[in-house]
């Protein structure tokens, strides 16, 4: 399979980077148990896909073997949106028996990141996730990869990402919404809990930056800066 191209925004801004780094870091604090990850949220266009995919290439950038396994067989655009990819085969004709998992998987350029895309839309999406074959799929990929990030559909409106976090070592849930209600955000928490999986933490996105942060790019610019003139 030919490598692809990534296209994430914020992916060149310093800022993004290190706030990935961080979240990364948090995320290995959480044990080394902790491989396969589900991201979810309680409605659509909360970021949760993009804050999943910058996950997984910030895992690869430290070398480790990352698989990003896209399981929103409803309306997912990742393959449209953050990649050049054309209608590609994945997750649904694997499952299906369509297709071998080797003519699905892409590899990233320049990166040990590969990414199973949602495939085709099927008719029946949660039978297909809680089935036996979602199951040994991932038993099978633990075996080659060190780490498992996986994009579900937002919990708060389809169960989907409860099927799928029953498979997983962990979950984040994303609250990109500042309207996003408490008692949503608590049933997106339950149901987690009832699939056995544990919550990792909930990201905040879109938040609005603190005025300091003017001040350290401010500052920093000017110590690269004296750095360079030393030189």
């Amino acid at each position: 399979m030919e490598a692809i191209n990534l296209k994430l925004p914020g992916e060149n801004d310093f800022f993004t980077e290190e706030a990935y780094k961080v979240l990364r870091t948090n995320i290995q604090f959480c044990g080394q148990d902790i491989k396969v990850i589900a991201i979810t949220s309680c409605n659509e266009n909360e970021g949760k896909s993009t804050i999943a995919m910058h996950i997984a290439k910030s895992f690869a950038d430290l070398d480790k073997r990352v698989l990003f396994i896209d399981t929103d067989m409803r309306k997912s655009v990742i393959a449209g949106r953050n990649t050049s990819v054309k209608s590609p085969c994945g997750l649904s004709e694997v499952l299906t028996g369509l297709r071998p998992i080797s003519e699905c998987i892409y590899p990233v350029v320049n990166s040990k990141m590969h990414i199973l895309f949602s495939g085709q839309y099927p008719p029946n999406p949660v039978e297909l996730l809680s089935g036996k074959y979602f199951a040994t799929l991932i038993s099978e990929c633990r075996k080659v990869y060190d780490y498992i990030i996986i994009d579900t559909p937002p919990l708060g409106q389809v169960i989907d990402a409860a099927v799928v976090a029953e498979k997983c070592d962990g979950a984040i849930m994303v609250i990109g919404d500042s309207k996003v209600h408490y008692r949503i955000a608590q049933d997106v928490i339950e149901q987690l809990d009832k699939s056995g999986c544990r919550v990792l933490g909930v990201v905040r996105n879109n938040r609005k930056q603190p005025s300091r942060k003017g001040a350290y790019r401010k500052y920093y610019r000017s110590e690269m800066a004296k750095k360079q003139t030393k030189k």
